[in-house]
C-alpha cells in the first residue's frame, strides 16, 4: 500500500505545481507573451474551469473502466495540458493548455481516494488519504518556490516543462505501483442527489466557494503585490513563495490538531474571519514589507486550514451521496479560484492599484463566513437548539 499512496502523492505533487505555480511567474509569463497581467491571471480561471468540467465528466465514466486506467488518462492529460501551456504562444493556445490540465485535478483526488478506501487496512483510509494530499502540501512549500525560480532565472517555460516531465514519471509510478480495481456501485443515481434537498449542503458549497474565491482574489497576483507596492526585490520572491506555502503546510497541521476541541463549523467560521482581516491588513499595510509578509503568511494558512472542516462538513450533510458531495465540494473550491482570480483581475482593470485586490477579496471571504453562521443557524433550527456557531 505504500507504493501506492506515494504514486498517489506524487500525482497530487504534480496537481499542486500545476495549479499553483502560475502565481509565481504570472508577471514573467505576461512580460513574454505581451498580454495584461489581468490577462495572465485568467490563467488561473481557466485551470479551475477545467477541474469543474472534469469532475462531473470521469464521474460518469468511472464505472466502465478500471480506476487504475483512469488515473493514467489522467495523468496524461497532466502531460498533454502543461506541455500545451509550455509552447503556447496565443491567448487562446494558452487558455486551452490551462484548461486541459486542470481537467484531471478533481477527479485525481476522488478516484485515489477510492482506490484507497479499498486496499487501506481498517481505520487506516484517512491516514492513507492525508498521505496521498500531502503531495499538494510539498508542492506549496517546495515545488512551488523552485517553480518561481526557474521562471525568474530563466522562463517560466521551463517551470510548466519541469512539471510535464514530473508528470511523466507519475505515469511510470501509476503503471507499476497502483493496483487495477473497479468501483461498481449499486445505488441508483437519483437517491445520491437526495441530500441535496436540504439547504445545508448548499451553504457549505458557498462556503466553500466564497473561502476560496476570497484568497484566491489577492493571491492571484500576489507577484505583482509583492513587487511593486510591497517593494520586495524579484530575486525574494523564492522566499514569499516558500514562507506562503509553509503557512499553508501548518494552516493544515493546526487544523487537524484544533478539531480533536473544537467542532468543523466553529474551526471554519473562525478561520474565515481571521482571512477577512488578514486581507484588510493586507489592504492597509501593503507598502510595509513586515506587515505584507506577515499577514500573507496568515491568509494562506487560513486556506488550508479551511479545507478539512468543510470536507467533515460536507460528509457529514450528504449521506447516502458522500462521493457526490466531495466532487461538489472540489467543483465549488475551484470555481472559488475562477471567482476569486476574475473579481481581483477585475479590480486592475478599473485601473487601482494592485493593493485593491484585497478589498473584493476580503468581502468574499466575509460572505463564506456568513454562508457558515448561516448553516449553522439553520442546523440548530432544525434541531431546536440554541443558536450557537458551534454545531
Amino acid at each position: 500500500m505504500k507504493k501506492t499512496v506515494f504514486s498517489l502523492a506524487l500525482g497530487t505533487f504534480g496537481l499542486g505545481m500545476a495549479e499553483f505555480a502560475i502565481m509565481g511567474v504570472l508577471t514573467d509569463l505576461a512580460r513574454d507573451t505581451q498580454i495584461s497581467i489581468p490577462a495572465a491571471g485568467h490563467m488561473i480561471s481557466f485551470y479551475a474551469f477545467g477541474v469543474v468540467i472534469g469532475a462531473p465528466v470521469i464521474a460518469l465514466i468511472s464505472g466502465r473502466f478500471s480506476l487504475k486506467n483512469i488515473l493514467l488518462f489522467l495523468a496524461a492529460l497532466c502531460v498533454i495540458g502543461n506541455a500545451m501551456f509550455t509552447f503556447s504562444t496565443s491567448y487562446i493556445m494558452l487558455a486551452i493548455g490551462r484548461l486541459v490540465s486542470g481537467f484531471p485535478h478533481g477527479a485525481f483526488f476522488g478516484v485515489g481516494a477510492i482506490i484507497l478506501s479499498k486496499i487501506a487496512p481498517p481505520g487506516k483510509v484517512t491516514m492513507a488519504v492525508a498521505g496521498m494530499v500531502s503531495g499538494m502540501t510539498i508542492a506549496n512549500l517546495l515545488g512551488i518556490p523552485l517553480g518561481t525560480w526557474l521562471g525568474h532565472a530563466f522562463s517560466w517555460r521551463y517551470t510548466f516543462l519541469l512539471i510535464a516531465v514530473f508528470d511523466v514519471l507519475v505515469i511510470a509510478s501509476i503503471i507499476f505501483w497502483v493496483p487495477d480495481l473497479f468501483d461498481k456501485s449499486d445505488a441508483r443515481l437519483s437517491e445520491q442527489f437526495r441530500f441535496l434537498k436540504s439547504p445545508e449542503p448548499w451553504l457549505i458549497f458557498l462556503a466553500t466557494l466564497f473561502g476560496n474565491a476570497g484568497v484566491f482574489a489577492w493571491f492571484s497576483f500576489i507577484k505583482p503585490y509583492m513587487l511593486y507596492v510591497s517593494g520586495f526585490s524579484e530575486s525574494f520572491m523564492t522566499f514569499i513563495m516558500m514562507f506562503v506555502g509553509l503557512g499553508m503546510v501548518l494552516g493544515n497541521i493546526i487544523s487537524g490538531k484544533l478539531s480533536a476541541r473544537f467542532s468543523p463549523l466553529r474551526i471554519a467560521a473562525t478561520t474565515d474571519g481571521i482571512i477577512v482581516l488578514s486581507l484588510l491588513m493586507l489592504f492597509v499595510f501593503a507598502d510595509v514589507k513586515g506587515a505584507s509578509l506577515s499577514f500573507a503568511f496568515i491568509c494562506c494558512a487560513g486556506l488550508f486550514a479551511l479545507s478539512a472542516p468543510l470536507q467533515i462538513l460536507l460528509l457529514q450533510n450528504a449521506k447516502g451521496g458522500e462521493m457526490l458531495g466531495a466532487a461538489g465540494g472540489q467543483i465549488a473550491f475551484n470555481l472559488g479560484s475562477a471567482v476569486g482570480a476574475y473579481c481581483g483581475g477585475m479590480m486592475l482593470m478599473l485601473g487601482f492599484a494592485y493593493h485593491y485586490v484585497a478589498l473584493p477579496a476580503a468581502l468574499l471571504s466575509f460572505s463564506a463566513m456568513s454562508a457558515l453562521l448561516a448553516y449553522g443557524y439553520v442546523k440548530n433550527r432544525r434541531s431546536g437548539a440554541v443558536i450557537t456557531p458551534s454545531a
